[in-house]
C-alpha cells in the first residue's frame, strides 16, 4: 500500500482539509473526482476507480468524503481498512465526526493525518496510543521532555505500560444480530447472524488472556473439528490485531494481550436456516373503503426460560389512515402518523407465548382504486439477554499476568438483538 495524498472534502466536493505524502499527484485530481460524482449518480460511482493513471479510493461518511488517490498499484482493500480506522480515530476525539468537527480542530487533525501515515504508509493506528501524545489540551514545549512512548516502538503498541486497578476485572459481551426475512407464505427468503465479542479490560500491567469458545465452534476453513458432528462454521471471521494469529493457526487457542478499556475481540457472521424468533400474522379486513381492521397474532419461539425486554412489532398502515382505536392482550399500542405504521409495544416477552392486538383505522371515502396497493413489511424489534441464537459460548477466559500475579475476574454475557427482522404481508 502507497498513498500519495489524503483529501477530506465536504458534501460540495471542496477540500477542507488535505495531505500530500508523496508529491505525485496534483491537487487538480480532487475536480475530477468531483465531476465524476456529479456526472454519475452517487449511488453507481465505485469507491474505487482508475482514472487518467490515478487510482481513486474513497469514503462516505454523514456529509465528508474521505479521498485517497495514488499513481501506484496498491492494495485497495488495505487503503479501505485505513480510511474506516481514520473515521474511527476522528470518531474517539470528536465523537461525532462531520464538518464542523474537522474545521474546529485543524491542528489535531493534521497531527492525526502525519502520525497515522507517513510517506503513504500507514503507522500508528491505535486511539489510545495516540492519545498519549497527541491531545487536544495546550501545553508548552519543553524539549528537554519530549520522549517517545514507549508502546510506539514495544512488542504491544496497543497497550501503554505501567496500567494500575484497584479491582482487575475483565467483561465479556457476546453480542448477535439476527438478519431474517420472512415471506408472506411463511416461508425464509434470508437469514443471517452478525456477531461480535466485546471486551472491557480493566487488568494492570501486561496480562495474556486465552479465551475458549465450545467445541462446535469452527472458526477457519481448516476444518479441525469432526465433520461428523454438527459444528457452527462461522464466516468472515476478524480478529483485533492483539490476538496472535500464529498461535490460533498452530494450537486453535485465542491468546492476546488485551488493549485498555473497551474493544472489538472478534466479529463473525453465520449463514445458517434460523428458526424464527418470532412470527407475526396479520389479517387486514378493510371495509367499503371507510374504515380497515387489523388482526396481529405475535407468537415467540424460543425456550420458556428465555425474557425478551423491550420488544416492539411495528405494522404499516395507509398513510391517509385516521382517528386510530386499539386493544392488545398486552402491553402498549400508539399510532406514529409521522412512519405511517403502529408501534406494538411489549416490555418483557418471554419464550413461547403467543398475543393478540387488534386495531381499527378509519379511511377517506374517496379512494382510487387502480393505485396498486403494497403493504411493506412488518418488522420486530427486540433485546434477549443470557441468550445466543448460534450456540456459541464462552468455555473459559483464563487471565495470566506473570509479573504481578493477581487474581481478576471474568464477567461474560450474552445478548441476542434485532438486526434487520422483518415479515412481508400479502
Amino acid at each position: 500500500m502507497s498513498v500519495s495524498a489524503l483529501f477530506v472534502l465536504d458534501a460540495k466536493g471542496k477540500i477542507i482539509i488535505s495531505r500530500d505524502y508523496r508529491g505525485d499527484v496534483r491537487v487538480t485530481c480532487v475536480d475530477r473526482f468531483v465531476q465524476r460524482l456529479v456526472e454519475e449518480e452517487e449511488a453507481n460511482v465505485r469507491p474505487v476507480f482508475e482514472e487518467d493513471g490515478v487510482n481513486y479510493i474513497y469514503v462516505k461518511h454523514n456529509n465528508l468524503y474521505l479521498l485517497a488517490v495514488t499513481r501506484r498499484n496498491a492494495d485497495a482493500a488495505l487503503v479501505l481498512l485505513f480510511l474506516h480506522t481514520l473515521i474511527k480515530v476522528l470518531e474517539e476525539y470528536f465523537t461525532n465526526l462531520e464538518e464542523e468537527s474537522i474545521r474546529d480542530n485543524f491542528v489535531i487533525t493534521y497531527e492525526l493525518l502525519d502520525e497515522m501515515m507517513d510517506f503513504g504508509y500507514p503507522q500508528t493506528t491505535e486511539p489510545q496510543l495516540l492519545k498519549q501524545y497527541i491531545t487536544q489540551k495546550g501545553h508548552k514545549l519543553n524539549k528537554a521532555q519530549v520522549t517517545v512512548p514507549d508502546g510506539i516502538t514495544g512488542p504491544h503498541p496497543w497497550r501503554p505500560p505501567g496500567i494500575k486497578y484497584r479491582k482487575n476485572e475483565v467483561f465479556l459481551d457476546v453480542i448477535e444480530k439476527v438478519n431474517l426475512l420472512i415471506g408472506s407464505n411463511g416461508a425464509i427468503l434470508n437469514s443471517e447472524i452478525i456477531g461480535q465479542i466485546m471486551v472491557k479490560c480493566y487488568l494492570s500491567g501486561i496480562p495474556e488472556l486465552r479465551l475458549g469458545l465450545n467445541d462446535r465452534v469452527q472458526l477457519s476453513d481448516q476444518g479441525r473439528a469432526n465433520q461428523a458432528t454438527k459444528g457452527i462454521d462461522l464466516e468472515d471471521v476478524k480478529f483485533h490485531q492483539c490476538v496472535s494469529l500464529s498461535r490460533f493457526d498452530e494450537e486453535g487457542i485465542i491468546s492476546f494481550i488485551p488493549p485498555d478499556g473497551d474493544f472489538e475481540l472478534l466479529s463473525y457472521r453465520l449463514s445458517a436456516n434460523i428458526k424464527p424468533l418470532y412470527v407475526v400474522e396479520a389479517i387486514v379486513d378493510s371495509h367499503a373503503h371507510s374504515r380497515v381492521e387489523y388482526l396481529v397474532k405475535v407468537k415467540s419461539q424460543y425456550k420458556q426460560r428465555s425474557v425478551a425486554n423491550n420488544v416492539k412489532i411495528i405494522i404499516p398502515v395507509p398513510a391517509d389512515a385516521d382517528s386510530p382505536r386499539f386493544r392488545a392482550s398486552i402491553g402498549s399500542v400508539q399510532y406514529s402518523p409521522g412512519q405511517n405504521c403502529i408501534i406494538w409495544t411489549i416490555r418483557q416477552f418471554s419464550g413461547d407465548k403467543e398475543y393478540l392486538m387488534r386495531a381499527h383505522f378509519g379511511l377517506p371515502s374517496i379512494e382510487n382504486d387502480e393505485e396498486e396497493k403494497t403493504m411493506p413489511p412488518i418488522s420486530v424489534e427486540f433485546e434477549i439477554p443470557y441468550f445466543t441464537v448460534s450456540g456459541i459460548q464462552v468455555r473459559y477466559l483464563k487471565i495470566l499476568e506473570r509479573i504481578e500475579k493477581y487474581t481478576a475476574l471474568p464477567w461474560v454475557r450474552y445478548i441476542t438483538q434485532n438486526g434487520q427482522y422483518q415479515i412481508r404481508t400479502t
